[in-house]
């Protein structure tokens, strides 16, 4: 496996595989298929990757991916996950013919305290995601019909779960822990979480490697910036604070979720403006961020009309700027001095009018930029600061597909669980 990745030890559970398991070296192929799945509450998007036995990456990795949506919904032709599998089967049997799968990696969203790092899936595994099903109830419960599903369509093909959570379980109690009576904790688990962990793991590898340290002497900011973002903090080449809390609703500002607010305002709505629990929820979750601000979600369209003169369109990019520079100067404290400050996904990789507008508020720090790198496009890890900025910018790609075919060999070759053919 890259050593971009951090696949901490978990402990180790048995394999329900019914066949011999092996090493992969020993399994006699030049090359082995793994299927990584996100299964959602109504939708199973899946890709295939090719990786060599020693968990490395083929010149062509990704054989074939697609998208089943409209699981389980009334009219739909797909009833549950199961039919879906049986989709997907016959979908990727038409690209990889008769050569067989080797592992499954899923995307869970949340593994609570229990998951700090990727798992080889037991029944006892499945049924610690269902029990988690309060942190994540939309997610977790589809993450597990995707594994049971699995499990029924290819019996002896190991599967393992990779959690957007498990990277942020190295946070000190300092940054996890809500100023709140503590039995809201001990009881009900509500504290920090943060998400995007896959994500924020690759790219501090990536980014390490850029720069030719060790994983472990990178002290930075990773920035997760989509549709969703997050930004975190690194110290020694983990984490240590991240924006997302609870759920991914707090922190930055989003396309449709507000981020941080004053949690004063949900009641204030609920008792004087008459909106019910959910209605807030949605309005927060869906119907604010940058959609609130401009009436546009997607941030190329604000950046357009703001452009073009539009006044909300340019308070929206003053906001979200503004609240993304301030959480880059806090975790430049948190992680004693950055050494770099680093931008991901895809406004993160490819809005440079964005990246500007953060960094520009960022001279404080001695931050500086060249603008012919920020402009610059490309696939692999670059630097976008001057040579004189005091903390390198730099903007790195992510990848969390191909991050889970790389957690999910480590996994299964940890456990040499690979099966035989029969």
């Amino acid at each position: 496996m890259s050593d971009s990745l951090d696949a901490s030890p978990v402990p180790a559970s048995p394999t329900t595989t019914a066949l011999p398991t092996v090493p992969a070296r020993d399994l006699g192929q030049e090359t082995l298929l793994v299927l990584v799945v996100n299964s959602g509450s109504s939708s199973l998007k899946y890709q295939v990757r090719e990786i060599t036995p020693d968990g490395e990456d083929t010149a062509d990795p990704v054989v074939t991916k697609g998208l089943v949506e409209r699981i389980g919904v009334a009219g739909s032709d797909v009833p549950d996950h199961a039919a879906a599998l049986e989709r997907v089967e016959r979908q990727i049997a038409e690209v990889v013919g008769d050569r067989r799968l080797a592992a499954a990696g899923h995307r869970v969203v949340h593994g609570g305290e229990r998951f700090h790092a990727p798992a080889l899936v037991t029944n006892e595994v499945i049924r610690a995601i269902e029990r988690l099903a309060p942190l994540a109830p939309l997610h977790n419960p589809a993450a597990a019909q995707g594994l049971r599903a699995v499990a029924q369509r290819w019996p002896d093909l190991p599967q393992v779960v990779v959690f957007d959570t498990s990277f942020h379980q190295t946070m000190p109690r300092e940054a996890w822990q809500y100023a709140l009576p503590d039995e809201l904790y001990t009881e009900h688990g509500i504290r920090r979480y943060g998400f995007h962990g896959t994500s924020h793991d690759l790219v501090t590898g990536l980014a390490a490697r850029h720069l030719g340290m060790d994983r472990d002497e990178f002290d930075g900011v990773v920035l997760h910036l989509g549709n969703g973002a997050s930004a975190t903090a690194i110290r020694g080449g983990r984490s240590v604070d991240t924006s997302m809390g609870y759920t991914p609703l707090a922190g930055l500002v989003m396309g449709t979720r507000s981020g941080d607010l004053d949690p004063s305002v949900v009641t204030h709505l609920i008792t004087a403006h008459g909106m019910s629990a959910e209605q807030v929820d949605t309005m927060l979750n869906k119907e604010s961020g940058l959609l609130g601000l401009s009436g546009h979600a997607d941030m190329r369209e604000v950046l357009e009309a703001a452009e073009a003169g539009h006044r909300a369109s340019r308070d929206a990019l003053k906001v979200a700027s503004y609240r993304l520079a301030k959480y880059v100067g806090a975790y430049h404290v948190a992680v004693g001095g950055a050494k770099a400050i680093v931008f991901t996904a895809g406004i993160g990789e490819n809005s440079a009018p964005f990246r500007a507008r953060v960094l520009d508020r960022l001279e404080a720090l001695g931050v500086r930029y060249d603008h012919a790198r920020n402009m610059a496009r490309g696939d692999d890890p670059r630097t976008i600061s001057t040579d004189d900025s005091a903390i390198p910018v730099l903007v790195v790609p992510t990848d969390e597909e191909m991050a889970i075919a790389h957690l999910t060999h480590t996994v299964v070759e940890r456990e040499a669980a690979w099966p035989l053919e029969g």
